[in-house]
């Protein structure tokens, strides 16, 4: 019995030897298949989250790079802007509304003297035909007959400057006319020949000019000649608000520089000529123009002055060294707007 009990456990412990190592194997087996399952999978959630990351920085780089883009398209904008804004603040305004493209002006009520609007109203500069107001004025104020006839001479042609005309050499016309073609169309033979006819000629003429000029006020004003080819004519925009409003008292001046077209036959050749008004302005309807005048050299540029009435209000305009060939008509327009719409301006014009 012993025996057998004896056998028995031998062969027990003899088969745990066997199967106990292999159970460890076994364990240990699937302890490395678990820890390489975990592994895996961890490698695995590293890897999906790697490749998020990789994702998102290239979504955030695009997203940078867009907004990149963005900021340098929205600064490209801002720098043309701050280039437009350079441009209008290099026309400088008394109020921001109004932004003019001549280089002085002036906008007064004609009334009060209340100044509407100004930019460079100081600065002196050539002012070209606008002269020829102040010569319309001198030959009134010494009282001459308009009646009485004068005939165009090769004094009267231009060679300062070489500009053409269509009033003939030896044509024949009354002061009057000759007056009313030099406000209306400007002609700088007519100008001139007003001067020359003078009592004590063109000399005395242009010093009674410089006296009428000093006694309006216009202490910046200078004349050399009657038409304004002299580029040594000039003034400041401010003094020419006093020309403009001296001139509007005399009732020759308002009709001859308002006037759309003027014709005659020449009695030189017989045949008829018209001469229109060098402001297109007074052809339009929706202005109500008392006194006009352009003026044009290279050193003055496009130049206008007028005196109107604009919602109700007579203002005084001046325009000087206005660039374009409608530049001056184009700023005009824009201060009858202004003045028609802008609550300040309307304030301001009373």
């Amino acid at each position: 019995m012993l025996l057998r009990l004896s056998a028995l456990l031998s062969a027990l412990i003899a088969a745990s030897l066997v199967v106990l190592p292999m159970q460890v194997e076994a364990a240990q087996s699937a302890k490395k298949t678990a820890s390489s399952q975990s592994k895996a999978k961890k490698k695995a959630v590293r890897t999906k989250q790697v490749r998020k990351q990789i994702a998102k920085a290239k979504s955030s780089k695009t997203r940078i790079v867009r907004k990149g883009k963005a900021r340098e398209l929205a600064y490209a904008h801002k720098r043309v802007s701050k280039m437009r804004i350079a441009r209008v603040s290099a026309q400088p305004s008394t109020m921001d509304e109004l932004a003019l493209f001549s280089s002085a002006a002036v906008v007064v009520n004609a009334l009060s003297g209340e100044r509407i609007f100004e930019k460079n109203a100081r600065a002196v500069a050539p002012i070209a035909s606008i002269t020829k107001l102040m010569t319309a004025i001198v030959a009134l104020d010494m009282h001459l007959p308009l009646h009485e006839p004068i005939t165009i001479t090769e004094e009267d042609v231009d060679t300062l400057k070489n500009s053409s005309s269509r009033l003939l050499v030896g044509t024949t016309l009354t002061r009057g006319e000759v007056m009313h073609l030099a406000l209306m169309s400007s002609e700088n033979r007519a100008a001139h020949a007003l001067a020359r006819t003078a009592p004590g000629g063109t000399a005395a003429f242009v010093a009674r000019m410089n006296r009428t000029a000093q006694s309006l006020g216009m202490q910046n004003t200078r004349f050399l000649d009657p038409t304004g080819l002299n580029s040594g004519n000039v003034a400041t925009a401010e003094d020419l608000i006093r020309l403009v409003q001296a001139s509007n008292h005399y009732p020759e001046i308002r009709a001859y520089s308002t006037s759309e077209t003027y014709s005659f036959i020449s009695s030189v050749n017989g045949r008829e000529y018209q001469f229109n008004n060098t402001n297109p302005l007074v052809k339009n309807s929706t202005w109500e123009i008392g006194v006009s005048k352009t003026g044009y050299i290279s050193e003055a540029g496009k130049c206008l002055v007028m005196q109107a009435v604009i919602n109700d209000t007579p203002v005084v305009i001046v325009l000087l060294d206005s660039a374009g060939k409608l530049t001056r008509i184009g700023d005009a327009n824009r201060i009858k707007r202004w003045l028609e719409t802008s609550p300040a301006a309307i304030l301001r014009a009373g």
